[in-house]
């Protein structure tokens, strides 16, 4: 899978765990060496970052004589390095988004043929609900490439009644993620001779299909292993919730506009469950940022919403120091500055008036910013900073300590390493520390998440 969030070693597991560093460099070595030795004398190069760890993968599966290889592609399909597997047992294509356009292109029928290019000839495959172009743009592609294309049914119907299946994983979109899941399992169970889970029936050409493109799959009753597999489920960095004491941290690495609205109704319901301070304010603060071509106004615009009903909050748009070697430091600034201005645009819009205009009151030496205003700046140095609409942090960890104002017992206070003179961090800083709550919302790019769950959790670099 990729990519990773902490370590490299995230992406190559066996039974669930990454493996040892040990064996990572072992077969890195082994890897290496050996494309050393044979690559083309005229054309010497190697394989760029994500072809070799394929190619690393793949050899430590087969070294390592694992049953069964789940294989996520990188980017699209089609023409992706991981799609070389001639015969595997089944395919799967989750939800389609728009992302990655400069590559897989600018539209759902676009990305829906690159996905496609996964289906093998006499493969069984399956995808979840989509909406009805592009599902139809799978369909041809199954024909195309002969191979069974197959629709599932929605995870009510593997219930049968019963009690509602609970998954580890939250957000409603999860469900969907799970019926595929049963399904790529169970293909495998009756690859090994398993009995009991329901038939596939190829369905002749020209059948119809109740006003479907793609056939529905057969239903059937999960297993104990499967039920205690999708209430089990764990993955950093996705819809992740992380209490610590008034401060709750909630990681989502959501980087396109529909795991962006799903994030937000996750974010929605996560924090409607938490209890409400009694003595005190809640303040809520968005930790954003976003990498390659994508559309960050769009995401910015689906997220104002929900901060804009919190009445008061932080924002802090864009940090400097993410691990993506492809985007130089000045892109990098230049996108967090372009964070802030969509970000204050959109509370303008969203406020029908100039956020800076509002003057601060304090009440109790708590400040009390007014509604359109509500969140903070620190680079550049604005001209009214007290009533700035957000904040740019150098590096990641300053953020953080920022936020937590000493209230994370994992993070240092910010005066242990230097205190921002910056009137608006100061100013935050009251506000943060006084409220009673506090709650955080990380989104926006995977790169993100990694670097806040490395900061927040020092145990998962070991």
């Amino acid at each position: 899978s990729s990519p990773h969030l902490v370590q490299v070693r995230e992406r190559i597991r066996i039974n669930g765990q990454p493996i040892s560093k040990e064996l990572f460099s072992k077969y890195f070595w082994l890897v290496y060496n050996r494309l050393e030795e044979t690559k083309d004398p005229v054309h010497a190069s190697m394989p760029a970052y994500f072809r070799f760890l394929t190619i690393m993968a793949f050899h430590v599966f087969l070294q390592e004589k694992v049953d069964l290889a789940v294989v996520e592609v990188g980017i699209g399909g089609a023409y992706d390095c991981t799609n070389i597997i001639r015969a595997p047992v089944v395919c799967g294509v989750s939800s389609l988004g728009i992302d990655h356009t400069s590559i897989l292109g600018d539209t759902m029928e676009k990305i829906a043929w690159q996905k496609g290019g996964i289906f093998k000839p006499g493969v069984p495959a399956f995808t979840v609900t989509q909406p009805e172009r592009p599902l139809e743009v799978l369909r041809d592609r199954a024909q195309e490439r002969e191979c069974l294309l197959y629709l599932c049914p929605e995870l009510d119907a593997f219930e049968g009644g019963r009690r509602v299946l609970e998954l580890g994983l939250a957000g409603t979109h999860q469900r969907s993620n799970a019926a595929l899941a049963l399904q790529l399992a169970r293909t495998w169970l009756q690859r090994r001779s398993c009995r009991g889970l329901g038939e596939l029936k190829e369905v002749p050409p020209g059948t119809e299909l109740a006003g479907r493109p793609v056939p529905l799959a057969p239903a059937f009753q999960p297993t104990d292993a499967m039920i205690q597999g999708l209430r089990e489920t764990e993955w950093l960095g996705r819809t992740q919730v992380l209490p610590r004491g008034p401060v709750t941290w909630y990681l989502d690495g959501a980087h396109t506009t529909s795991s962006v609205q799903a994030c937000v109704r996750w974010f929605r319901q996560a924090a409607l469950n938490q209890d409400k301070p009694h003595d005190g304010s809640e303040v809520r603060v968005l930790l954003f940022n976003a990498t390659g071509d994508r559309d960050m106004a769009a995401l910015l615009k689906l997220l104002v919403v929900r901060f804009w009903e919190g009445g008061r909050g932080v924002t802090v748009p864009g940090c400097l120091d993410q691990q993506n070697f492809n985007v130089t430091l000045e892109n990098a600034l230049t996108r967090c500055l372009e964070n802030q201005r969509t970000w204050t645009q959109l509370l303008e819009e969203k406020g029908g008036q100039d956020p800076w205009l509002p003057t601060p009151l304090r009440a109790g030496g708590l400040l009390q910013p007014a509604p359109a205003r509500g969140t903070l700046l620190l680079v550049p140095p604005a001209p009214r900073p007290l009533n700035s609409p957000a904040l740019v942090f150098p590096c990641l960890a300053q953020a953080l300590r920022w936020v937590a104002q000493g209230r994370d017992p994992r993070l240092a206070a910010p005066g242990a390493t230097g205190a921002h003179p910056h009137p608006a961090a100061s100013s935050g800083a009251v506000l943060l520390r006084e409220a009673a709550a506090v709650r955080v919302l990380v989104t926006g790019s995977l790169h993100l998440v990694g670097g806040v769950l490395r900061l927040l959790d020092p145990a998962l670099s070991q």
